[in-house]
């Protein structure tokens, strides 16, 4: 999204330097204010292929931008389990969502089949290493600007505080069941539902091949160990060495949503995958492993072959249909339950 810039705008050399001795004193920090409600602007697309639409939806964050979603139902008024999807850093705006639905398409609609709403996800692109930087963004009141009732923000919006506002949101819709939202996620978007799990609950999470250096604290720096460019975490016992537990647990202690850790077993990252299973276990939160031998990274998302077809290989329908009869398990028993 292009700036706005003011007409007539006033260039500024900034205030002249204050002597250390004449420095302010620093204010405490006011209490969190309420955010705005959650909300979203929807234009409903067709989707190549399929009989279910999309419904793209501009979703309002904590920081009062917008970010792309695109939502496809089954038919009727619900209330209907959701999964949301996500794969790898925010990217792309909607153009990117709209490419995802239409080479998921396929793999979405025998989801949306079994009775879930499905919801392809976008977010902002991750600020390199602030996650172990600062805390959970919020709102402050405004005590600056005279009455002009802006939203302050407490701290930089994380791009897992955007999938915050995005289950936030669907909550929201009429046809969508609260209590029986979960997410699946490849790599990066993989670690951001551990990261959003430390701070609310999902019905379930399914991390494939998450990444979760920074969850887990794990050194990436100069003296990670590499192959040229890449960082190697094949080995768990590697990982552990490179990690910092004491600030992984105190992340891990408030997970509450159970989560399926899917693997790759010659990923390069494998022992970061395996680690956060183990970790969770040792915190005694629902952990789940399983892991699979396949060349691509992100398998079990099956793509449209170039000719428009539904071809998934064997390892690929396994893994479809383990992390499927995992959100069975724990969004529908928990509609069942009702």
């Amino acid at each position: 999204m292009k700036k706005k810039h003011a007409r007539n705008a006033v260039r500024s050399t900034g205030p002249a330097p204050i002597k250390s001795a004449a420095r302010p004193k620093a204010r405490p920090i006011a209490p969190i204010a309420p955010e705005r409600p959650s909300h979203g602007y929807v234009v409903t697309q067709p989707v190549r292929g399929s009989t279910v639409a999309m419904d793209l939806a501009f979703v309002l964050t904590r920081d009062e931008i917008y970010v792309p979603v695109a939502i496809r139902k089954p038919e009727g008024d619900g209330p209907f389990p959701v999964i949301t999807m996500g794969r790898g850093d925010g990217r792309g705006g909607f153009p990117h969502v709209q490419t995802q639905v239409d080479r998921l398409a396929a793999m979405q609609d025998r989801m949306i089949q079994r009775g879930y709403v499905v919801v392809y996800l976008n977010y902002r692109n991750e600020i390199p290493h602030l996650y172990e930087q600062t805390g959970q963004a919020g709102n402050l009141p405004d005590d600056i600007s005279g009455g002009d009732n802006r939203t302050l923000k407490s701290a930089p919006t994380l791009d897992s505080d955007d999938f915050i506002a995005i289950i936030a949101f669907l909550k929201t819709l009429p046809y969508v069941d609260k209590n029986a939202i979960g997410a699946v996620g490849v790599s990066h978007s993989g670690e951001m539902i551990l990261k959003a799990a430390a701070q609310i609950t999902l019905a379930a999470g399914v991390a494939i091949e998450g990444a979760s250096h920074e969850f887990l604290s794990v050194n990436t720096g100069p003296t990670a160990p590499r192959k040229k460019d890449e960082i190697q975490y094949q080995d768990i016992e590697v990982v552990r060495k490179n990690a910092d537990k004491a600030a992984a647990m105190k992340r891990i202690r408030k997970i509450k949503t159970p989560i399926l850790h899917i693997g790759r077993n010659q990923d390069h990252l494998q022992g970061i995958f395996k680690l956060a299973h183990e970790w969770m276990l040792e915190a005694g939160k629902d952990s789940t492993w399983a892991s699979f031998d396949h060349p691509d990274h992100g398998f079990p998302y099956i793509y449209r072959q170039a000719d428009g077809s539904y071809r998934p290989d064997p390892v690929q329908r396994q893994a479809f249909d383990l992390f499927m009869d995992y959100f069975d398990r724990h969004l529908k028993r928990r509609r069942a339950s009702k």
